[in-house]
């Protein structure tokens, strides 16, 4: 897909009071100021600067969605450009934080696609004002239906499957595969996948990502019913740590993996309380797409020729090589 370069706005085409709004309601990723309610940052512009929104379905305070923005903020210091991040795990409010970034006459947008049919009018609307989209991290089967220009991220099905074939290799027969949000693409896509690799039994349990408790009691009951249960698979750092408790509180003797690390999570790697991460590098996925909307703003490039996804995953960190990656988790970039 060869997306035609969008026309430069004009700053003075930007009311005074337009630019007062936005001021106000968020703040520069690079000036360092905190969040806002809705996760939005930004600060007064400076002469031409190119100006991105990237706009997620992550939590607040979610340490995944924080090493994704810190990697989009690398890049926009690099650039030079101006970055807004805002965040809404409700799908209609991402797609409306969408809308306010078009509304805002912006240079670029970045967005995720963990339910991509709620977002396909707020990114038409995008292209319909000539502003460039780019997605990362979730909707790796959608962001061309959707008519995005580029995309960053893990082939979560890829990577389902190969966690399926670790767990055959690790001898694994019963998996229980933990989903924190029912719908969102990329985590069924995951289980999915482990279920198609997976020669043992594989079954999925949905909770409720946003009550620790509620996930924690849901996983424990669980591995109670059901003694035969050896491995548990969660899709977040927390989650997996989460499931170390449920499994000790059931008295069982499942193994924990887990898609995502965090800081946290590469210590329980490296003490053995969980078997492996899969590593997709968010860092990664948030640095590529600031760039990229850069690249294509300023030289016209379009990575992957707008028609292949650009890779971040799947990597596994284990025991024998988390050491590896330990300094840049304790850096908090991985």
């Amino acid at each position: 897909m060869n997306t035609p370069l969008p026309a430069r706005r004009s700053p003075g085409s930007r009311t005074p009071a337009r630019l007062a709004a936005l001021a106000a309601a968020c703040c520069l990723l690079l000036a360092g100021c905190s969040d806002t309610s809705s996760g939005a940052r930004s600060a007064d512009r400076t002469g031409d600067r190119i100006r991105i929104a990237l706009v997620t379905h992550g939590g607040n305070g979610d340490a995944f969605w924080e090493l994704v923005r810190k990697g989009a903020e690398a890049a926009a210091a690099k650039d030079g450009v101006e970055l807004t991040y805002a965040s809404d795990a409700d799908a209609a409010g991402q797609a409306e934080l969408v809308r306010d970034a078009v509304r805002d006459e912006v240079d670029g947008i970045a967005v995720t696609l963990a339910k991509p049919q709620a977002m396909k009018g707020a990114v038409a609307g995008a292209e319909a004002a000539g502003i460039p989209v780019v997605g990362l991290n979730s909707g790796i089967d959608a962001w061309r239906s959707t008519g995005l220009l580029e995309y960053f991220g893990q082939d979560e099905s890829v990577a389902g499957r190969a966690v399926g074939d670790k767990l055959d290799a690790l001898g694994a027969r019963h998996a229980l595969c933990v989903i924190h949000e029912r719908g969102n693409v990329a985590l069924e896509a995951r289980c999915a996948g482990v279920k198609k690799s997976f020669a043992g039994t594989t079954e999925m349990l949905y909770v409720d990502g946003t009550d620790m408790t509620a996930m924690t009691t849901a996983v424990t009951a669980r591995l109670r019913q059901e003694p035969g249960i050896d491995e548990v698979v969660t899709n977040g750092a927390q989650f997996a740590l989460a499931a170390v408790r449920a499994a000790g509180t059931a008295d069982s003797g499942a193994e924990v993996a887990t898609f995502d690390l965090d800081e946290d999570l590469v210590d329980a790697v490296r003490d053995g309380s969980v078997q492996f991460a899969v590593d997709q590098q968010p860092y990664l996925q948030g640095y590529l797409a600031v760039d990229a909307l850069w690249l294509y703003r300023t030289n016209g490039n379009v990575s992957g020729g707008g028609v292949a996804p650009v890779l971040t995953g799947p990597a596994f960190v284990t025991k024998t090589n988390v050491a590896e990656v330990a300094r840049f988790a304790a850096a908090g970039t991985r």
